[in-house]
């Protein structure tokens, strides 16, 4: 199967601003200024490199599958694959992603792979999406079954976020997973994302009708659409 192309520049850009909060609050605790050698695993266009440079306390590798995005961080920029990553044994102090994991199609040579990169002691962030666990109301602007349909045909693990602790720990790692602290007001965004994925003519009108719903929907909180995401930290022994 082809691995699906990038969201564009600005998406990204809006899903790391959204995720700000969490990921500062990742970073502080593990210290980020004190880490030497820093891997952004699947960097994309660099929406979340750039604060690893400001933030971290050396060097910081971008690494995406897309080297035409790649390119455009302000890092130390490699193409490659969370499969096989063409880097030496323990190489880094941190390894940190972001809804990367979700597309890779071997959770568990991933994660071994992030293990061996990582020198003993060293951190793994990953910040992972749960659409299985998505909050959505009222049930007019419902686009769970959509998302969960789309992303399993286009080769991703909706359940991810869930999944990805327990293969962590399997493989040794010391795990911690937190979740977002609030739940914000829903953004129309969502679809654009939604949109971007192959969907069936089906689809696409059950997609129209939920936008058209939730777009006349103006009131605050007139409407809920969480999507859980696990915040992971883990530790190699």
């Amino acid at each position: 199967m082809t691995a699906p192309s990038l969201p564009t520049p600005t998406l990204l850009a809006e899903q790391a601003a959204w995720l700000a909060s969490a990921r500062g609050r990742l970073l502080r605790r593990i210290s980020v200024a004190r880490r030497r050698q820093i891997l952004d695993l699947g960097a994309g266009y660099g929406a979340v490199t750039g604060e690893l440079v400001r933030r971290g306390g050396g060097t910081v590798v971008a690494l995406d599958r897309e080297l035409t995005a790649v390119s455009h961080t302000p890092a130390l920029n490699v193409n490659g694959d969370a499969l096989h990553l063409p880097f030496k044994n323990e190489s880094f102090d941190l390894v940190f992603c972001q809804c990367v994991l979700l597309w890779v199609a071997d959770l568990a040579t991933a994660v071994a792979e992030i293990q061996r990169v990582l020198e003993p002691g060293g951190i793994f962030i990953a910040l992972e999406p749960d659409y299985a666990g998505m909050i959505e109301y009222p049930p007019e602007i419902a686009a769970r079954d959509l998302w969960l349909a789309a992303l399993a045909r286009a080769g991703a693990e909706p359940e991810i976020g869930r999944k990805l602790p327990g293969v962590l720990a399997a493989e040794g790692f010391d795990v911690r997973v937190d979740l977002l602290e609030s739940v914000e007001r829903p953004s129309l965004t969502r679809f654009d994302f939604l949109r971007a994925l192959p969907l069936t003519p089906n689809e696409q009108v059950a997609l129209a009708s939920a936008e058209a719903h939730a777009q006349k929907l103006t009131g605050d909180w007139a409407q809920l659409a969480h999507l859980p995401f696990c915040l992971v930290t883990a530790k190699r022994p």
